[in-house]
């Protein structure tokens, strides 16, 4: 499972949505978008302003775990 820390990112450096609208020219759906952990997919373009923007790298705006499995599933 992929983990967003985009909202956390935003609390840490006191910065707004808006802020990162206006600092990197993405549209204010696509950074609610991110912020709301409710997209499906993000194009690189975006990724690369947004990380510049933030002064931070994709693996720390996106984590990987591995999801947990219930062994005791029923059948």
């Amino acid at each position: 499972m992929i983990i967003n820390h985009f909202s956390e990112i935003l609390g840490r450096k006191r910065l707004y949505q808006r802020d990162v609208v206006r600092g990197t020219g993405l549209s204010i759906n696509t950074i609610a978008g991110l912020y709301h952990d409710d997209v499906k997919r993000i194009d690189l373009d975006t990724l690369n302003k947004v990380c510049k923007f933030l002064g931070v790298t994709v693996g720390e705006i996106f984590e990987y775990r591995e999801e947990e499995h219930n062994d005791t599933q029923s059948h």
